[in-house]
């Protein structure tokens, strides 16, 4: 006969579950097969984790009522914790090594590393009422790693629009749009396949500076009859005119970097 399973086995099992998949609905039914135990021990397990997640701001469970009810799980973190992040990241930012010829940051190590990626996405996605997001969307290509890791928190399809058309992805809808910062019109197209009407999406890229492109996805959306419900930045650049949309996200701002004094200054928002 198989030993039976204590509780510390069993709240380690379901942590397991959740965390690995989150945004993932689970019924107690789930839980008491895999673990061969009472959904009445079950829901004490379970306020257990969620006691401890609380505790020590290590996200939330969410209990979803009825038939087809169940958990989840969100790896959401607390304000604090985000102005950690952002703190993190400009002594991060802020290295001299970082500055390229033309005045330009190197980021590329950040946006492609996992760990940050994780940090980043989950200030992102503790910032907005993700129950009302079906889709999250950026633009090729340095915002597709961030997007892809907010997608997989929220268990929602990631949409990638494309600076042209291509033959493989069938019908597109394809607009021109003006840049905001050098005044330069360029394209953006997404096959219509790519997202429900009606839907509400998630706009997330790694950078903004006047929000020309951002401006362009908004309209871009009107098209599928999408709402965009949030635009969500690691950084901003910080700049004299008024940024070209009002309601955004973003981590930190850049204020200037200085080439001959070799100074990056940039910081928390």
């Amino acid at each position: 006969m198989d030993k039976k399973i204590n509780k510390t086995e069993r709240i380690a099992m379901i942590t397991k579950v959740l965390v690995e998949h989150p945004s993932k609905l689970y019924t107690l039914q789930y839980f008491s097969d895999m673990l061969d135990c009472a959904k009445s021990t079950l829901s004490e397990d379970i306020k257990s984790i969620e006691a401890s997640f609380e505790k020590h701001a290590s996200g939330k469970i969410f209990s979803v009522s009825g038939a087809a009810g169940g958990v989840y799980y969100l790896p959401l973190i607390s304000q604090e914790a985000i102005q950690v992040i952002k703190e993190d990241l400009c002594a991060q930012l802020s290295k001299p090594e970082r500055i390229i010829t033309g005045g330009y940051l190197y980021m590329n190590d950040l946006m492609y590393d996992t760990a940050w990626l994780n940090q980043i996405a989950g200030a992102v996605i503790s910032s907005y009422d993700v129950s009302k997001i079906d889709y999250v969307l950026t633009i090729e290509t340095k915002g597709i790693p961030l997007a892809t890791v907010i997608a997989r928190m929220l268990n929602i399809p990631i949409v990638v629009i494309r600076k042209s058309a291509r033959l493989t992805e069938g019908t597109t809808i394809q607009m021109n749009y003006l840049t905001g910062s050098k005044k330069t019109i360029k394209t953006m197209a997404l096959p219509i396949k790519s997202i429900v009407r009606g839907a509400n999406v998630l706009f997330v890229d790694d950078f903004m500076k006047a929000g020309g492109t951002t401006k362009g996805v908004v309209d871009l959306m009107k098209e599928f009859d999408a709402t965009v419900v949030g635009a969500a930045f690691m950084m901003l650049q910080k700049t004299d005119d008024k940024k070209l949309i009002d309601d955004y996200f973003a981590l930190v701002e850049l204020e200037g970097i200085n080439e001959t004094t070799e100074e990056i200054i940039i910081k928390p928002l």
